[in-house]
């Protein structure tokens, strides 16, 4: 059985290329939902990125695609681009990536 973790840990080796920092620590994945379609299994990952005219979008967006079906048991993959909530990274990055990009609390 396929699990968010799992998905989370493939998508952990994609990084925003601007950054140089994963998207799962900038905190741009925002849910991975599953769904059984014919035997398959489907994972449909919410993503978000920096700001709405971010040029590497398509980059991060088939980044995100390829590591997410690297994972054992997933048969297919749609990453969904959101926009809400609006990304913040004193809100949504952790720690470890705020201190990167020079965030301080």
């Amino acid at each position: 059985m396929v699990e968010k973790e799992q998905v989370m840990n493939a998508l952990q080796s994609v990084e925003d290329p601007e950054l140089e920092i994963s998207i799962v620590e900038l905190g741009l994945v925002y849910d991975v939902r599953f769904e059984d379609r014919e035997g398959d299994k489907h994972a449909e990952i919410d993503l978000t990125l920096t700001s709405p005219g971010c040029p590497a979008a398509p980059e991060i967006m088939a980044a995100a695609h390829r590591a997410a079906l690297q994972t054992d048991g997933l048969d297919s993959v749609h990453i969904n681009l959101v926009w809400s909530p609006r990304w913040d990274p004193r809100i949504h990055a952790t720690e470890d990536a705020r201190m990167d990009m020079g965030i301080w609390d």
